[in-house]
C-alpha cells in the first residue's frame, strides 16, 4: 500500500517525532508507515487523515 504521509508531513514542516507525538505513536511507527513497511491500524489511519484534514482514501492508496 502506498501513502502520501511523508509528503504531507514535509509540506507541514514537521518531523516524524512531532507527528508521532500528535498521534500518540513513536517516530519509528511514522517512519515505518512512510516507508510502506507498516500498514497502520484503522484508528491510526483515521488519525493521520484527520491530522492532515484529508480522507483516508486521499492519503492511502492500494497498489
Amino acid at each position: 500500500m502506498r501513502n502520501d504521509v511523508r509528503g504531507l508531513r514535509k509540506a507541514k514542516g514537521i518531523s516524524q517525532e512531532q507527528l508521532g507525538r500528535e498521534l500518540g505513536v513513536s517516530r519509528q511507527t511514522i517512519n515505518a508507515v512512510e516507508q510502506g513497511r507498516y500498514t497502520p491500524s484503522l484508528p491510526l489511519a483515521i488519525g493521520i487523515a484527520q491530522f492532515f484534514g484529508r480522507t483516508v482514501e486521499e492519503i492511502f492508496h492500494v497498489d
